[in-house]
């Protein structure tokens, strides 16, 4: 055998031993990110967390979620709002990028790339301004959303503001909201990410142990008409998507929460 050949030879396990290596280290990479995924962080309250018909929660620094794999984007995504957390920053705006932390893969920011759609916050960038990385984390497609803009910029932007009113009038409330997911859906982009025709928000104020909460069922379209025409029972909410929001809430203070859509104690001011 000659010095070429053993050479060529050598080479090529070389090369085979660098890639194999790499791939070692991205399959650890990814599952460490898949098991720091599943721990709950410290800003997510784990009392309040809905139940997931997916069984594939993800907790992030600054909110948790439930992946529905078929419709390709979040059943629910779930954080604690604080007064404290409202803040003005300038951090860079980040671009979308994967959410590593979800087993089954989130859908690829590149669905929505002219498809007429905005990349709709669940969680949105405004709520997380208190870190860099808190920020940075509302970018990924996990907590996104295809919105028409007009509705993304006019009603459920609306409904972001007021969400941080409530924030700072009552030092802090929880937050649930995500589309309403369901079959036949018109779906964007080769991974057929479905676009929901209505969205919602639940809010729980826990404020001194005087729990309440209210819900809002909005229309996949932009409207003019009062945020408290939206107001529905979270019982309603709850048939639609098969979500139980709060089963650690003693069970006669949650059906009695959740049958109400009695807003008053809400200042929409």
């Amino acid at each position: 055998m000659n010095k070429r050949l053993i050479y060529s030879i050598i080479a090529i396990i070389l090369v085979f031993g660098v890639y194999g290596y790499e791939y070692f280290l991205n399959q650890k990479e990814q599952s460490e990110i898949e098991e720091e995924g599943s721990l709950v962080k410290k800003q997510t309250n784990e009392y309040f967390l809905p139940t997931s018909t997916t069984g594939q929660i993800v907790h992030h620094e600054g909110y948790s979620l439930s992946y529905n794999e078929p419709y390709e984007q979040a059943e629910w995504v779930a954080y604690e709002l604080k007064k404290s957390q409202l803040s003005i920053s300038n951090f860079t705006r980040p671009y979308f990028e994967v959410d590593k932390a979800v087993q089954s893969g989130s859908a690829d920011w590149r669905n929505y790339k002219n498809s007429g759609y905005d990349r709709g916050h669940l969680c949105p960038a405004g709520d997380r301004n208190y870190s860099e990385l808190a920020y940075g984390e509302t970018f990924l497609t996990s907590n996104i959303s295809p919105q028409e803009h007009d509705f993304n910029a006019g009603i459920w932007n609306a409904l972001e503001q007021k969400t941080r009113y409530w924030a700072v009038k009552y030092n802090g409330v929880f937050v649930v909201t995500g589309g309403v997911l369901h079959e036949n859906l018109k779906t964007i982009g080769s991974e057929h990410v479905a676009v929901p025709n209505q969205f919602y928000k639940i809010i729980l104020d826990n404020n001194k142990g005087n729990i309440k909460m209210i819900a809002f069922l909005v229309p996949h379209e932009n409207s003019s008409k009062p945020l408290n025409t939206f107001v529905v029972t979270v019982d309603e909410v709850e048939k639609l998507t098969g979500i139980d929001f709060f089963p650690e809430l003693d069970d006669a203070v949650e059906n009695k929460l959740e049958a109400s859509s009695n807003y008053k104690n809400w200042d929409f001011n």
